[in-house]
């Protein structure tokens, strides 16, 4: 008996110790886990900041998280907010509801710390198509947007081969379907490889259906900050960036808009800037077959890239 309360002693000091320890050692932002009016997300900011700018990084997870710190590092507020895969939320990626969003916002608005003028989106990839979806549609609550890796137009959940096999919207509000670009499921072959650029740049040569599903960024109420990699291999990121430039051209966008694209980075671009991008492939799974398919780029190109590109982020932010 004696063994066990002094074993019981011994471990309560360790616990005591490294809580004790990690916060003295810990320099960032701890979130506030948000579970409340429909929507989950981690909230970053510092204690006593009023009215500042706040930016939403959708998604969530990782990503979300490590940028949603760095905002708040500078004073700034973060909200990582994820839309699938945990307790409560869709298990797929199709018809997400923008209404999930709109709430998120609803309730930035009525935190001290934010400045409800100035909610921006941000995201990457797939995630990069949504938030120019979101800031094209609620203009009057989100005040300009971030893409890494954009995409210039909306795509149907068949894009992905694990999501359901009856073509859907990947987004819907107000129970309507966010016009998208339809697409059939990308298909294997006979090697272990797939070159993914080929099925995207399919889809956008059908002319008539890209100008149905291409996203309103003319709509958007702010500044457009866009990052793509020359060499991304993932999807033709620059060139859909490119088709979001004209689109605002030909619309007389009237808010600040950047297009910032770089030599020898490709899709990991859009990773965490503060790693290297060691995984060069990436997997995907067809028909019961596992497929590897190249990132694009280079190790050096696409770390250069993520930090000029931090860079030049904290610059745009820091003008809002």
């Amino acid at each position: 008996m004696k063994k066990y309360i002094i074993w019981v002693g011994i471990t309560a000091f360790l616990i005591v110790g490294y809580l004790i320890i990690d916060s003295l050692l810990f320099t960032g932002i701890k979130p506030i886990n948000v579970n409340q009016d429909g929507f989950r997300a981690n909230y970053f900011a510092k204690e006593n900041i009023k009215n500042r700018t706040t930016i939403v990084l959708i998604g969530g997870g990782e990503w979300g998280d490590y940028w949603a710190q760095e905002f708040a590092k500078k004073e700034m507020v973060g909200l990582s907010i994820p839309y699938t895969g945990k307790d409560g939320l869709p298990k797929l990626p199709e018809e997400i509801k923008l209404e999930y969003f709109e709430n998120a916002i609803k309730w930035l608005k009525e935190q001290p710390e934010v400045d409800p003028s100035k909610i921006l989106v941000m995201g990457a990839s797939r995630n990069a198509e949504l938030a120019l979806i979101l800031a094209s549609t609620f203009t009057k609550s989100i005040s300009g947007a971030v893409a890494y890796a954009p995409s210039a137009v909306s795509w149907s959940n068949t894009v992905l081969p694990y999501n359901s096999d009856e073509l859907k919207a990947s987004w819907k509000y107000k129970g309507l379907d966010i016009p998208y670009l339809p697409m059939t499921k990308i298909k294997g072959n006979k090697s272990k490889k797939i070159e993914m650029l080929d099925y995207w740049k399919a889809g956008l040569s059908k002319t008539d259906l890209v100008a149905q599903a291409g996203i309103k960024v003319e709509n958007i109420n702010g500044p457009i900050l866009l990052f793509s990699g020359k060499n991304d291999n993932v999807w033709p990121s620059s060139l859909m960036a490119d088709m979001i430039a004209q689109r605002l051209a030909a619309n007389s966008f009237k808010h600040s808009f950047q297009n910032i694209k770089y030599d020898n980075a490709g899709h990991n671009i859009s990773t965490n800037p503060a790693y290297n991008s060691i995984y060069r492939m990436g997997a995907i799974h067809i028909d019961g077959k596992s497929y590897e398919y190249e990132f694009g780029g280079t190790e050096e190109g696409d770390f250069q890239a993520k930090q000029d590109a931090k860079i030049k982020l904290m610059k745009f932010l820091a003008k809002i």
